[in-house]
């Protein structure tokens, strides 16, 4: 078995009182500690340095995404056998590095997932929370090859190969499902592992709607690009089937009668013009993405 060497990626924003700590604890099972200060007012980027982690330093907020994507490079550029990602809030234990490195280490896998759904110790979590994370989970596995318990756990291990050919480009909340989506469609191998996450104190930075709305969004946004006539093309056909639908009862009608119903008229005419606006749009962007794609595997 090839010794992989693990890198440490954490994305950090304001996170001078915990900084220290983790990137000493990594320090017993981590190679290589990059970190991405996120446009930081405090002294995270000082304290990381001093501790010996390589830093990387964004002059503005670019968001979570914007950080996982210079950890991306950053790891790259460094050649790294694999990245592990994790929260700079503590959260996180680094106990389960190891165990999430494992399945790349033995090359049962391509991108490792810490679940927080494959263990009971999860009572701590807060039920609006474990509603959301599994709703959007749910909304992802509609486009991924092999479904995942966890779509939005921030504890993950990146192989060599997907640091080679993925480039994350949201820069908000919805980069983990970009990820998975495009990791899913290139055909490497996911798996997840248990992991336990504390809950105590007030760790989350954003509102709870606000960034359920965003990642649901973003996520909405890559299953259209991934699977445009999927996301377009049946839609369109059930418009398009209703418009049918309500067009013949307006001429059986007018057939009858003799006079015509303006508000099924107008129904069947409307439903079968937007019916008819997402098959073109599924058929033109599915031609758009596969031309892309063409183009850059050349």
């Amino acid at each position: 078995m090839i010794n992989l060497k693990i890198t440490v990626g954490i994305p950090a924003f304001n996170e001078e009182k915990n900084i220290a700590s983790i990137i000493q604890k990594l320090s017993q099972v981590a190679d290589t500690v990059i970190v991405c200060d996120d446009g930081s007012t405090d002294n995270t980027a000082k304290i990381a340095e001093k501790m010996g982690a390589i830093v990387i330093i964004h002059q503005q907020n670019l968001g979570y995404g914007g950080a996982i994507r210079s950890l991306f490079l950053k790891a790259r550029e460094l050649d790294s056998d694999m990245l592990v990602t994790l929260d700079s809030d503590g959260q996180h234990r680094i106990s389960d590095v190891l165990p999430i490195a494992d399945p790349i280490i033995k090359n049962q896998a391509d991108l490792v997932i810490g679940s927080r759904f494959l263990t009971e110790n999860q009572e701590d979590m807060p039920k609006y929370r474990k509603i959301g994370i599994k709703m959007i989970t749910k909304l992802a596995n509609t486009s991924l090859e092999e479904s995942v318990t966890d779509s939005q756990s921030g504890f993950r291990a990146y192989g060599k190969n997907i640091l080679s050919e993925i480039t994350p480009s949201e820069k908000g909340m919805g980069v983990s499902n970009e990820i998975l989506m495009k990791v899913s469609k290139t055909g490497f191998k996911i798996a997840e592992v248990p992991i336990v996450v504390s809950y105590e104190g007030d760790t989350s930075t954003q509102h709870p709607i606000s960034h359920g709305a965003s990642v649901t969004l973003s996520t909405l946004k890559f299953i259209s690009i991934e699977n445009p006539l999927k996301f377009y093309g049946i839609p369109g056909l059930v418009f398009l089937a209703i418009g049918l639908i309500f067009t013949i009862m307006t001429i059986q009608g007018f057939s009858e009668t003799g006079q015509i119903l303006l508000s099924t008229a107008i129904i069947g005419v409307g439903t079968i013009i937007f019916g008819t606006i997402l098959l073109m749009t599924s058929i033109i962007l599915y031609s758009i993405v596969n031309l892309i794609r063409e183009n850059s595997s050349k």
